[in-house]
């Protein structure tokens, strides 16, 4: 009885901590579904500096929000399950390696990249540091996904110039932004009169 139990606390809880929202288009929806989302968001803010809109657009673009998104798996000879070709796991799609550079200076190591609190605290991160070592502006979406896709390095040596469908996302995710911060604004003061976040 107990074991039947614990399994349907268990399956009470999963889709309430990992579902996708269900409307990935508006940001006021997504918070409204989501409630612990915009003070977790709105704290990564206030730690880094990089706005709600410009983290939640990044994220969209990554995972469309979904808590173990991970590139897909090739097959080899069209039947064979392969190896996956990067190890971007979770909602922000982080790969294996600038994780572990995240949890070594800013994060918690308890972190993970399923968790949306840990995963927008990590683009705010990532972010801020694009702004440190490349100048670039943490208002400038475009820019500051380029850097988020190619790795600093790859920023300065502008791998990007080679790929017009990145430039395309990047695009792309500006204006994922710009209409998240048009949204916002509509339901902004309603999330601040339940927030337990005070700017």
């Amino acid at each position: 009885m107990k074991i039947i139990f614990s399994c349907f606390f268990i399956l009470f809880l999963l889709p309430s901590c990992t579902s996708t929202p269900k409307n990935t288009h508006n940001i006021c929806n997504i918070f409204h579904e989501k409630d612990d989302w915009y003070d977790e968001v709105k704290a990564s803010y206030k730690k880094w500096g990089l706005p709600i809109h410009i983290n939640m657009a990044i994220m969209h673009q990554e995972s469309r929000f979904v808590a173990d998104a991970q590139p897909p798996r090739p097959k080899l000879l069209g039947f064979i399950p392969w190896f996956r070709s990067s190890s971007a796991y979770g909602y922000a799609q982080a790969q294996d390696g600038t994780w572990d550079d995240y949890l070594e200076s800013a994060g918690d190591w308890g972190a993970d990249r399923d968790d949306f609190a840990d995963a927008t605290d990590f683009i705010g991160w990532y972010c801020s540091i694009s702004h440190q070592r490349l100048g670039i502006s943490k208002w400038d979406t475009k820019n500051l996904y380029l850097a988020y896709h190619e790795g600093h390095g790859g920023y300065k040596r502008k791998t990007y110039l080679k790929k017009r469908w990145l430039i395309n996302t990047a695009n792309k995710v500006t204006k994922k932004s710009q209409q998240y911060n048009s949204q916002l604004s509509t339901c902004k003061d309603e999330l601040e009169s339940t927030s337990w976040f005070f700017w």
